[in-house]
């Protein structure tokens, strides 16, 4: 029986175990958008994972949605980010840059030049956004051109490319939780009537474009995707997630993807086998619970469900959660109170087992 403490061939890339370093937004990038050494040094705390999964890294300036996070859009940026993926693989760890646009998440105090956000269609999402001036409430969004759509598959390229020459294993493609990729794909924020929208299968020419060009510009075995079917995160609404997601799937099988990573958002288990059933490639799950994925939840590797698990807040807390799973504890609890902005309280001064 497989097990989570396996070895894994990540389409050529060797994994130590099946344990994944889950995104997670920490807003603690450095000036402009670059990553410091903070930041490299919670990355190489994490390294034992199987596969380190970073922060979302915005592709461009209009990209970006909460203050203090990183890109990969300029030579500073892709410099700074050469630290973290030297120091991860200092450790022996393989490690994605997980590219997100926020799309409509965001607001135009933390753009700059006039810059406001931009979504599939002009729908402003209910509710704020945390900014350095306080919580705004979120704008309407600019309806990208379909120009527009295809200088943005061309940021998501550039900056896949951006990644690699930082020395990174490869990239994750966010399309889930509600930012550009997922406003695309769900009904209630793409309105479209023109080739990207207007159907199950026209809201995901936009994920399968992006993913693409990714694959063609750094190779499919380099190249991810996050997707979070039904996930109602940021204002989205897809009451019925089966149609869009299995033509996704179908339409992205061929290329032989490093891997698909699904959030489950909803108990929709069901929905998670069936795209299983259609991806051939490596599934990494991040299992639907109650609260956040806890120690016992890697049972989907032993069950076949899945070939790697995600872990989010668990890991934050527990910087060696491998060693942690196997040996059934102790663990940390973590403190919802540091996990965005701040200093090294709560991100890197978690204590590993043999400083207990």
């Amino acid at each position: 029986m497989t097990t989570a403490f396996d070895p894994i061939d990540l389409s050529g890339t060797p994994l130590a175990n099946r344990i994944a370093l889950a995104p997670m937004t920490r807003s603690r990038a450095g000036e402009g958008g670059t990553a410091t050494e903070l930041i490299a040094t919670y990355y190489a705390q994490r390294a034992s994972a199987g596969l380190v999964i970073t922060e979302g890294i915005q592709p461009s300036v209009v990209g970006q949605g909460y203050p203090s996070t990183p890109g990969l859009h300029s030579a500073e940026q892709v410099a700074s980010w050469r630290t973290v993926t030297d120091a991860v693989h200092a450790k022996g760890g393989k490690i994605f840059a997980q590219i997100m646009h926020a799309g409509r998440i965001g607001h135009p105090v933390l753009l700059p030049d006039g810059l406001v956000p931009v979504s599939a269609s002009p729908v402003k999402a209910d509710g704020q956004v945390y900014t350095h001036v306080g919580p705004k409430d979120f704008v309407e969004p600019q309806e990208l051109t379909g120009a527009e759509v295809l200088a943005t598959v061309a940021d998501f390229v550039a900056a896949s490319r951006n990644a690699l020459d930082a020395g990174f294993d490869g990239v994750e493609l966010h399309g889930a939780n509600g930012y550009l990729i997922h406003q695309f794909l769900a009904p209630n924020t793409n309105l479209r009537t023109d080739a990207w929208g207007g159907s199950d299968e026209a809201r995901t020419r936009f994920a399968v474009e992006v993913v693409k060009a990714v694959a063609a510009e750094i190779g499919p075995e380099r190249t991810a995707l996050r997707i979070s079917p039904g996930n109602p995160y940021n204002g989205i609404d897809e009451p019925a997630p089966e149609a869009t997601y299995t033509s996704l799937v179908q339409q992205i099988e061929p290329l032989g993807l490093a891997y698909l990573h699904v959030l489950e958002a909803a108990p929709i288990r069901e929905l998670t086998l069936a795209l299983r059933k259609a991806f051939s490639g490596t599934l990494v799950i991040n299992v639907h619970t109650e609260g956040p994925t806890g120690p016992g939840d890697h049972t989907v590797i032993d069950d076949g469900i899945a070939d790697l698990i995600s872990y989010g807040a668990l890991f934050l807390a527990n910087p060696d959660l491998p060693a942690r799973l196997k040996a059934g504890g102790p663990f940390n609890t973590p403190d919802p109170s540091t996990f965005f902005g701040g200093d090294a309280k709560g991100y890197t001064d978690y204590p590993a087992l043999d400083a207990v």
